[in-house]
């Protein structure tokens, strides 16, 4: 075989998205379970973030880890950005008169939903960073709590506080990730 014949091979050199996805994701569930946890009212600061940041910049990441072959990150990013652009357009378009608002008990089960998926999800985790298995489960964790509170009627204050360490560590995730990369070596640990 001659050199013109000889495959290619060319390097990946496009960035790591999941610090972007990692960071839209915590981020906005830090600050919906500040509202959870009763700290303010949700307004469009809260649908805002969960427009663009949990939602647009997380469907963006999703997308950069499937150039990169990544289905667990193409598949958690992609879906959670699209979890919070459909938590922002439950709570909108009835305000917009385009449908009824969703009863606790439809978002009992549409937190369900999520929280079994996450579940699955948290599964995969077992494969990667103990960092990424905190995010999973508390997240895992959350959506049952919610679910919980709309189903029985209850409070939100302790599924806002979980909510809040799962965003918080999320973030540090990302966080961990990026000055890990810069520094070249272990910086936090994941």
């Amino acid at each position: 075989m001659n050199s013109q014949n000889a495959p290619v091979t060319i390097a990946d050199t496009t960035a790591n998205p999941a610090p972007l996805g990692l960071l839209g994701f915590g981020m906005t569930t830090v600050l919906l379970n500040l509202h959870n946890a009763g700290f303010y009212g949700l307004d469009t600061m809260v649908l805002g973030m969960g427009i663009f940041i949990g939602g647009l910049a997380q469907v963006m990441a999703g997308a950069m880890e499937w150039k990169k072959k990544n289905t667990f990150g193409t598949t958690a990013f992609t879906l959670y950005g699209f979890f919070w652009l459909s938590l922002v357009a439950l709570l909108v378009l009835p305000k917009l008169g385009l449908g009824e608002a969703a009863t606790p008990v439809s978002m009992g089960w549409y937190l369900t939903v999520w929280g079994l998926f996450t579940t699955g999800m948290f599964v995969g985790t077992l494969k990667l960073s103990r960092a990424l298995q905190v995010v999973f489960l508390s997240l895992a964790v959350l959506f049952f709590l919610l679910a919980y509170a709309d189903f029985t009627g209850g409070s939100k204050t302790l599924a806002g506080f979980e909510g809040l360490f799962c965003g918080l560590s999320a973030c540090y995730t990302a966080l961990a990730q990026i000055l890990n990369e810069v520094y070249g070596r272990q910086v936090l640990p994941l």
